[in-house]
């Protein structure tokens, strides 16, 4: 029996082992976070917000989209009572909010739009978040940087989620015509699922609705239209949003023009 049991032992044991041991920690990760949700939402953990911090600001933002059960609530531990849907999160002396653990700062590629004098930033839906940060930069601080034109292009299938960013777009275009430099930011929105002609709702977001376009991008165009204004320059091409948006920039990036303009093609996604 001796012998039979350090043959299995031999053979087959570090195998088993092996397996045990990973058994057991997905066992223990699983009861650990079980065990922080229930202890109360001083120990919820947010996993990858991301926020939009810049070297003048002693604070950030936090941008959560609603969807599912987590994140609905989540919403409910930290909205007043009343339930009223609210843009920004009204500061309540009274409440017991929940600890927030973070982690950061990381880089991104996207940090690299403003080492190209002509840089490209795409962003389809929620993935205009990692954008937030440059355009705060840039509205702090344009100078010290290389860029000296943008093209911002953004995505989205409803007009409301456009007011996600609205005043910070609204902002950076005011500074540009202030500082007659109207042509260093070139904003397009476009609105890929609607019944109708709609705007964003807000006298201050009228620069904005004249820049609302129906439908999705011609990007053909939009990539011959960038070459020829920048003839002979390298554009870099930043893209956050979903794969069939960045396969097609891609794609259009490496494709060869007569105008002597290099397009370079970044990529950042949510894991």
């Amino acid at each position: 029996m001796a012998v039979s049991w350090r043959s299995w032992l031999a053979n087959e044991g570090v195998k088993h082992l092996c397996l045990l041991l990973w058994l057991s920690l997905n066992v223990l990760l699983f009861w650990k976070t079980f065990l922080l949700y229930n202890q109360g939402p001083e120990y919820y953990y947010l996993h990858q917000m991301l926020g939009c911090p810049t070297e003048t600001k002693a604070t950030f933002g936090v941008h959560l989209k609603i969807v599912g059960d987590w994140t609905e609530r989540f919403r409910d531990l930290l909205l007043p009572p009343s339930g009223q849907d609210s843009e920004i999160l009204p500061f309540i002396q009274s409440r017991h909010y929940p600890k927030l653990y973070i982690d950061g700062p990381f880089g991104s590629p996207f940090e690299e739009s403003l080492n190209y004098e002509v840089s490209l930033c795409v962003a389809g839906g929620i993935g205009v978040t990692p954008f937030a940060s440059i355009l705060n930069t840039l509205l702090d601080d344009w100078r010290p940087y290389k860029l000296r034109r943008l093209y911002f292009i953004w995505v989205c299938r409803d007009i409301q989620s456009f007011r996600w960013f609205a005043d910070l777009l609204c902002m950076l275009y005011n500074k540009f015509w202030q500082e007659n430099r109207p042509d260093y930011v070139n904003i397009q929105l476009y609105l890929s699922q609607t019944d109708g002609i709609q705007k964003i709702i807000g006298e201050k977001y009228q620069a904005l609705n004249s820049r609302l376009f129906i439908g999705r991008p011609r990007w053909k165009l939009l990539f011959d239209e960038i070459a020829k204004c920048n003839r002979g320059k390298t554009v870099g091409v930043f893209c956050c949003g979903p794969n069939s948006i960045s396969k097609t920039l891609h794609k259009l990036s490496n494709r060869n023009n007569s105008y002597g303009t290099r397009f370079e093609y970044n990529k950042e996604s949510f894991s």
